[in-house]
């Protein structure tokens, strides 16, 4: 016996059809969503948001999270395609900008401002940068957002970098143990890794970077998104720009609990969890804002490019930089929850 198919003029399956299709979001995203971040306290929202898994609930697919120590190479996977998105410090995304002659990535919110500084031992005599002549200092990775505050901080202190100091580029993790068995004379590094240094190094801050900035605020964290995924997938980002900030407006309303998330996901990452005096004071030094200070970020960008690290004017000229901010959609989800735009 021959069975007799439905045609799709079939008014059957052509009910079926319309009923999946509206049943299915048409923007959903297949994903899954490849996001880089660091184990820092400066990238408090990723941190939150993974262990709690906020930003798969908004997005409504698969997040793929992605560790990374330092900006650079974070940025290397993105330029490789290898990232959608990624919370990372500014210069490296200015650079990365850059270098693809501003096709690469857009900056799309903020993330965090504050939590860096330089830490010297508690029983160092160096009380300012002439101190520190002939010794070595460490930052993460070379061109990252510390490694440029650092380098621009000691050349503005009439110091050479080579001649008069050596700055030794390696992973937090690394720092702290060069540190702590005294082989560094000082460091430059993100929460965490600052509170760190003091409380299990037996170190004290003699530069807070807050104190090198107008108002005290400056981006050490900005969440930045790949051009052609942003192109493609304008959607997907949107929900993942608004579960950014509903992590970051959870995070004010709940810090107890933020703070176990992030302790949690130190855990998972670096294999140890932070006491909580350490985490608290770790806390206190990191503004959370989805504002990605776009007048201090240029700014940061400038002094990158005094110091050799980005393209020369005549790859891409300095002028065009601010085409790296892409804010419709943050001002978008801003204006709907009734709340100033970012300039």
């Amino acid at each position: 016996m021959r069975t007799k198919c439905l045609s799709w003029k079939s008014p059957l399956l052509v009910f079926f059809a319309l009923t999946l299709a509206v049943s299915l979001p048409l923007s959903a995203f297949a994903g899954p969503l490849r996001v880089g971040f660091f184990p820092n306290m400066t990238h408090a929202q990723a941190l939150v948001g993974k262990e709690r898994k906020l930003f798969e609930q908004k997005v409504g697919g698969e997040i793929a999270w992605k560790a990374f120590n330092a900006g650079p190479s974070a940025m290397e996977a993105l330029l490789a395609g290898q990232l959608d998105l990624a919370f990372v410090g500014p210069n490296p995304a200015v650079n990365a900008f850059m270098r693809s002659k501003g096709k690469s990535l857009r900056i799309i919110a903020g993330a965090a401002s504050g939590g860096a500084a330089l830490v010297v031992p508690q029983e160092s005599a160096t009380v300012s940068a002439n101190d520190l002549k002939g010794k070595k200092v460490a930052a993460p990775e070379k061109g990252n957002t510390q490694d440029v505050a650092l380098r621009y901080w000691l050349k503005g202190q009439g110091l050479a970098i080579g001649r008069d100091v050596q700055v030794v580029s390696t992973k937090n993790p690394d720092i702290f143990l060069f540190f702590q068995q005294r082989q560094i004379a000082a460091a430059w590094v993100p929460e965490p890794w600052l509170t760190r240094l003091v409380q299990d190094a037996k170190g004290r801050i003699l530069v807070d970077e807050r104190t090198l900035w107008p108002g005290g605020k400056f981006p050490t964290a900005v969440l930045v998104v790949r051009t052609e995924f942003l192109q493609n997938n304008r959607d997907a980002v949107r929900r993942f720009l608004a579960a950014h900030l509903e992590v970051e407006e959870w995070i004010g309303r709940n810090p107890a609990e933020a703070k176990t998330a992030i302790n949690t996901q130190l855990k998972a990452l670096t294999g140890k969890p932070l006491p909580a005096r350490l985490l608290d004071d770790a806390f206190s030094r990191v503004l959370l804002t989805h504002d990605p200070l776009s007048a201090e970020l240029l700014i940061s960008a400038g002094r990158a490019g005094e110091l050799g690290y980005l393209p020369r004017e005549n790859v891409f000229p300095r002028a065009r930089l601010r085409e790296i901010f892409d804010l419709t959609l943050l001002n978008g989800l801003l204006k709907e929850r009734r709340l100033p735009p970012v300039k």
